[in-house]
């Protein structure tokens, strides 16, 4: 487009100054960077500035921006499947592994003897690379409490995994466990 076009516009002679700005910022939007846009969309390839618009737009709840890069693309890269199935065994399950942590979920059936009908127990285990604070377990909870099946109650089995190489053959692996019971 040469110079003498991209000055005109086709507004009429009688335009408002509003009108005129809005042109003008029309124009401009005319050069933006296609692929930066794709870009943006994408939760491989969007830059970690804009990963919070990125997990707004997908619907997250749970975000923080202390999180590691990982767990950030993660919790993105799962959300539609989360939502798709919210108030099942399956999406519960689904927003723990986007945190990076284990999960064990045993139903009311599935316990010995059988539980209260609609509890279940979880136990989470959260390791690794991963931050082992409160407020990185609380946030888990939060995610699984937007999750969860509405009617059903839960019991928290919290716990930590931290590996060991120990001489030559051997190796050792320790765990700890918690139980944790919640109300409302």
């Amino acid at each position: 487009m040469s110079e003498r076009t991209a000055d005109r516009d086709l507004l009429p002679v009688n335009a408002t100054p509003l009108e005129k700005r809005l042109a003008r910022v029309c124009a401009a939007a005319q050069v933006l960077d296609v692929p930066m846009i794709r870009r943006v969309w994408s939760v491989d390839d969007c830059p970690v500035r804009l990963l919070p618009y990125l997990a707004w737009s997908y619907g997250l709840r749970v975000w923080d921006a202390g999180w590691p890069e990982s767990v950030k693309r993660a919790r993105i890269r799962s959300s539609i499947e989360v939502h798709r199935r919210k108030g099942t065994v399956a999406s519960v399950r689904r927003v723990v592994e986007s945190f990076g942590g284990d999960l064990a979920l045993r139903e009311a059936h599935e316990m010995e003897p059988p539980g209260t009908p609609y509890t279940f127990e979880v136990t989470l285990n959260v390791g690794g690379s991963l931050p082992q604070t409160e407020q990185f377990q609380n946030e888990i909870l939060s995610a699984v409490d937007d999750t969860k099946p509405a009617r059903s109650q839960y019991q928290l089995v919290a716990g930590t995994t931290s590996t060991v190489a120990v001489g030559v053959l051997a190796a050792a692996q320790a765990i700890t466990y918690r139980r944790l019971n919640l109300t409302e």
